[in-house]
C-alpha cells in the first residue's frame, strides 16, 4: 500500500456548482480512488460528482513567491470589477 499513489479528492455537492477539495487518499488506481472516495467522503449522500487527481500531476505555486506572482494583478483594476452593479437576477457570480 505504501507504493500506491496519493490522490486528491474533489466532490461536487448537490447544492454546489463547483467541485471542492475534501481530502486525499492512497489507491492502486483512479477507479479505486473514486470508489474509496465515495465510501469515505460521501457517506451521507453529500455529492453528485467525484473527481480524483493523482497528486503527482498537480503543479502548484510556491507560497514564498506570492508577491512576484500576484502583485502584478494589483495594477489591473479591470480584473477586479467591484465597481459594477450586479443585477439580482444574476446568481452565483
Amino acid at each position: 500500500m505504501k507504493d500506491w499513489p496519493l490522490y486528491e479528492i474533489f466532490i461536487r455537492s448537490k447544492n454546489g456548482l463547483s467541485h471542492k477539495h475534501v481530502g486525499s487518499l492512497h489507491a492502486a488506481d483512479a477507479e479505486m480512488a473514486i470508489e474509496n472516495a465515495r465510501d469515505v467522503y460521501t457517506r451521507r449522500m453529500e455529492g453528485v460528482s467525484i473527481w480524483v487527481v493523482d497528486s503527482r500531476e498537480i503543479t502548484a505555486s510556491n507560497p514564498a513567491e506570492q508577491d512576484a506572482l500576484f502583485d502584478p494583478a494589483e495594477s489591473k483594476i479591470y480584473r477586479h470589477p467591484t465597481f459594477y452593479d450586479v443585477p439580482e437576477e444574476v446568481r452565483h457570480m
